[in-house]
């Protein structure tokens, strides 16, 4: 089965080694666009629309090429949790998702750049932690593992000993919906 090779729009070590251990062929290219929430945006609206920025952005500078972009929200009662940057916003994060169901929704948007091809869609994953004492999360905020992650956490390193339950696909919290991508690249 051939798969075209992606310019994976992102800096993400995560949807990098995605796309190695699925043996989608990539390369990847920083997309540097301005990643701030509109007012009131709605956290699907909100990763599709960085997915296609990110996407457009690298698709503009390269002129050819299958161009990937992707975006991922942590939402907990209706509260979009990105990455924290700092340990005590990690904290206050896993503080929330503590014993609770939460939702992780990816935007991905595929571009062909010099051409008015586009298609985007997201994949939404519910995950629950199990109930997690102050000492288990300190120690692992302490890690520095959660500052980059949305959500202040990542499925597939530390915090993989927190996650009680999960329902959807497994690589959509990870960062990069793997079905959905090989869907939508079926169509562009």
């Amino acid at each position: 089965m051939q798969r075209e090779k992606l310019i994976l729009a992102s800096k993400s070590p995560r949807r990098a080694e995605i796309l190695t251990a699925s043996g989608w062929p990539f390369e990847a290219v920083t997309a540097g666009i301005d990643e701030t929430r509109n007012s009131a945006e709605e956290a699907t609206a909100y990763v599709l629309r960085l997915a296609r920025a990110k996407a457009n952005a690298v698709a503009e500078r390269l002129g050819r090429g299958l161009v990937l972009g992707a975006d991922t929200v942590v939402v907990i009662d209706g509260e979009i949790l990105g990455q924290p940057g700092d340990r005590e916003k990690a904290r206050t994060m896993l503080q929330k998702l503590n014993g609770k169901w939460h939702e992780v929704i990816t935007g991905i948007a595929l571009v062909r750049a010099g051409t008015d091809q586009s298609i985007a869609n997201h994949v939404t994953t519910r995950v629950r932690f199990s109930e997690m004492t102050e000492a288990e999360i300190d120690w692992y905020v302490q890690t520095d593992e959660p500052l980059d992650k949305a959500g202040a956490y990542a499925i597939q390193g530390l915090a993989a000993v927190f996650i009680k339950e999960i329902q959807g696909e497994y690589f959509n919290v990870v960062g990069l919906p793997v079905r959905l991508l090989y869907e939508l690249s079926q169509k562009v």
